[in-house]
């Protein structure tokens, strides 16, 4: 039997288990829900013990628990792994938009609908079956690899204690190489891979002039008006070729390879249509020389997300206001630090700031880095190798905009980052109807089996 007919063989099985974790609401943002967060992670340990884990753990935290299994290779100088994931789900609303009943799995076809099918209790649970096919095929009672799975209980709630929790126990984590689950490929008939995802951090400015609002008729164009000041601030963020004018912004940012541009070139991407799925925008628009690919997966950028002052209410009123305000995100890639982005933001706000005008910024957060992981890095590689064998066709690359804890797992646990998933991008994740494709699941566990293999031989 090879891996292919032990997968096929076990389908119904793993889909019937897979449905049982999914029916647990486990919405980690929803504190009438951390009760099941809970039940879901006490599920899932108790499955893995199941599945053969000799060691299968719930890690507390501050806040809401984790899920570790370790699986350790025959070989005691065999690779390191750590597989992550989250057991953690997003709220369902709106309810009424939903087909189906959120938590009650049900399949249409070759789709599985519910809550966290693709996001990411499906695409985490497809390593289970990998494991087993691996296992059954080879006759070995271990893997050639040490497995580790690390199963997040608050992801979809900004992974607030998962630092911590990666710095207590970062010796029984100690690793080669972390596999993240979580993301998606291009099309069910373009595989790919993710090796990179954007940081992300926030800021917001308030503009103060007079104590009051005053009368545009008596005091109109003889003291500064602040609305205007922020609007002369905020059009400054960007120069005439769509670059971010902070001081320093770019310093450090990884710069896209030959091979990187000319593989994402490769992807079947058509513009007009992407612009449609873009709420039907107009025209393409960033930063000169780089397609639009590259702008929302490899380069950083500056969003002005909002911007409010003096009256807003219906009919007119002739005031100069006493203030102004706006809220903006930065997307951030490999080699920028968030910090280092505030101090270049507050920089740019005080040379900017008129005289008669006082400025104030806040940081709400301490922001997400990027992650990157190198196309020719000896993991990488192999990943690609295990997909291209499940799939029978050669595996792309691709990048994504969103961000998550991975540059934490990378840095803390100081070890490189390989993607490996198949969820796609019209699964619905966060939104109602969220599903999965049966078949794609069934390509990642085989694309599992095949991975620790081809880890076992490339990273020693």
């Amino acid at each position: 039997m090879d891996v292919t007919a032990y997968i096929e063989g076990n389908r119904e099985r793993f889909f019937a288990d897979l449905k049982e974790w999914l029916a647990i609401p486990s919405i980690s943002g929803d504190p009438a829900h951390h009760g099941d967060v809970r039940r879901s992670a006490d599920w899932l340990a108790g499955y893995l013990k199941g599945q053969g884990f000799p060691t299968v753990e719930v890690w507390e935290t501050a806040g809401l628990p984790a899920v570790f299994a370790e699986w350790p290779a025959a070989d005691p100088g065999a690779p390191v792994v750590v597989v992550y994931g989250h057991h953690d789900v997003q709220p369902v609303e709106p309810l009424a938009e939903w087909d189906t009943d959120p938590f009650a799995p049900v399949e249409k076809g070759d789709r599985l609908y519910g809550r966290g099918t693709s996001d990411d209790k499906g695409q985490i649970f497809f390593h289970t079956l990998g494991i087993r096919a691996g296992l059954a095929v080879s006759g070995a009672d271990a893997p050639p690899v040490t497995i580790k799975l690390l199963v997040e209980g608050e992801e979809e709630s900004g992974s607030v204690h998962f630092p911590e929790l990666l710095r207590e126990r970062r010796d029984r984590l100690a690793c080669d190489v972390v596999v993240i689950s979580d993301t998606t490929m291009w099309a069910a008939d373009v595989p790919s891979m993710c090796t990179g995802m954007r940081g992300m951090t926030e800021v917001e400015i308030s503009l103060y002039g007079s104590d009051t609002d005053l009368h545009s008729g008596s005091f109109g164009g003889a003291v500064p008006n602040p609305l205007h000041a922020m609007a002369a601030l905020l059009a400054g963020l960007h120069d005439a070729d769509g670059r971010v004018t902070l001081p320093g912004f770019y310093d450090g940012v990884v710069p896209l390879t030959a091979e990187e541009r000319e593989l994402f070139a490769r992807l079947p991407f058509d513009e007009a249509a992407w612009l449609k799925t873009a709420g039907n925008s107009g025209a393409a628009y960033g930063e000169k020389g780089f397609t639009t690919l590259e702008r929302i997966w490899a380069r950083p950028t500056a969003e002005v997300n909002g911007m409010w002052g003096g009256h807003t209410g219906p009919g007119g009123k002739t005031i100069v206001p006493r203030e102004a305000h706006a809220k903006i995100s930065f997307r951030l890639v490999a080699g920028q630090e968030p910090g280092a982005v505030h101090e270049a933001f507050e920089a740019f706000v005080a040379a900017h700031t008129p005289p008669g005008v006082r400025s104030q910024v806040r940081i709400p957060g301490g922001g997400v880095r990027a992650c990157f992981s190198p196309i020719d890095s000896a993991g990488v590689r192999a990943a690609k190798r295990a997909m291209e064998r499940a799939f029978g066709r050669e595996v792309l690359f691709t990048r994504e905009g969103g961000s998550g804890p991975e540059a934490d797992l990378a840095e803390i646990l100081e070890a490189p980052l390989v993607f490996v998933a198949v969820g796609l991008n019209d699964d619905r994740i966060h939104a109602p109807n969220e599903k999965v494709e049966m078949p794609l699941l069934l390509k990642g566990a085989e694309s599992a089996a095949y991975l620790w293999e081809e880890f076992a031989t490339a990273l020693r």
